[in-house]
């Protein structure tokens, strides 16, 4: 009997209360250097709603016109300091409850987020979270390229992801937790979803039984 239970978190405005991306960026390369990067990037973060600019490329662009061929020891330390200090901050007490109440129950926790993996794969070992479905920076000789490897880890990407990682061994039951609409995707795949502000959270239960997602 197929009993695993996976619950997907997404990570920003669900498990934070303000966007990691922008606050990791001030953090690490200072007020000056955020807002001039923002001045070099602006048609492009422009262009992110209306739809004409790449969000993937638009954020690997931003870091890169921030911080420049930066070492990635560099920012593996910058990464550090801001989850030792600045990350705490804003993280949601609520949604760190719920992830300690799925893994009580045995359920796997996996976090799923459009946000580089730099940051979120030295945090989510802090919260038991073994696994980090993220979006990855592309490095060439120890230098970021200013780059993504891979694609942005949004939308269906998340779904794309999820699969890849179980692989032949889909969950019986499936959580997904998000905010927006990068998210939809993941909660369409879900046999329980919740997106905030749309709905209370849904009933845990400690094993499957509805059948693996399509």
């Amino acid at each position: 009997m197929n009993d695993r239970v996976v619950a997907a978190f997404d990570f920003d405005g669900t498990i934070t209360t303000s966007d990691s991306f922008r606050a990791f960026m001030l953090d690490a390369a200072g007020n000056a250097g955020f807002v001039l990067a923002a001045l070099r990037c602006l048609p492009w973060l422009a262009g992110i709603a209306p739809g004409w600019a790449d969000r993937g490329r638009t954020k690997a662009r931003f870091l890169y016109a921030a911080l420049g061929p930066v070492r990635r020891e560099a920012l593996e330390a910058a990464a550090q300091r801001f989850v030792d200090t600045r990350l705490p901050g804003l993280l949601r007490p609520e949604m760190l409850a719920r992830i300690r109440e799925h893994q009580a129950l045995g359920h796997e926790v996996v976090l799923v987020s459009a946000s580089p993996s730099v940051y979120l794969r030295k945090w989510a070992p802090s919260v038991g979270i073994g696994t980090v479905l993220a979006s990855e920076l592309e490095w060439r000789d120890g230098v970021y390229t200013g780059r993504l490897a891979g694609r942005n880890c949004w939308g269906p990407e998340k779904v794309a992801r999820l699969r890849a990682w179980w692989g032949e061994r889909a969950p019986a039951t499936l959580y997904a937790y998000g905010d927006s609409r990068g998210d939809r995707e993941m909660a369409q795949l879900a046999n329980h979803a919740w997106i905030r502000g749309e709905s209370g959270l849904p009933p845990l239960v400690a094993t499957g039984g509805f059948g693996a997602p399509a």
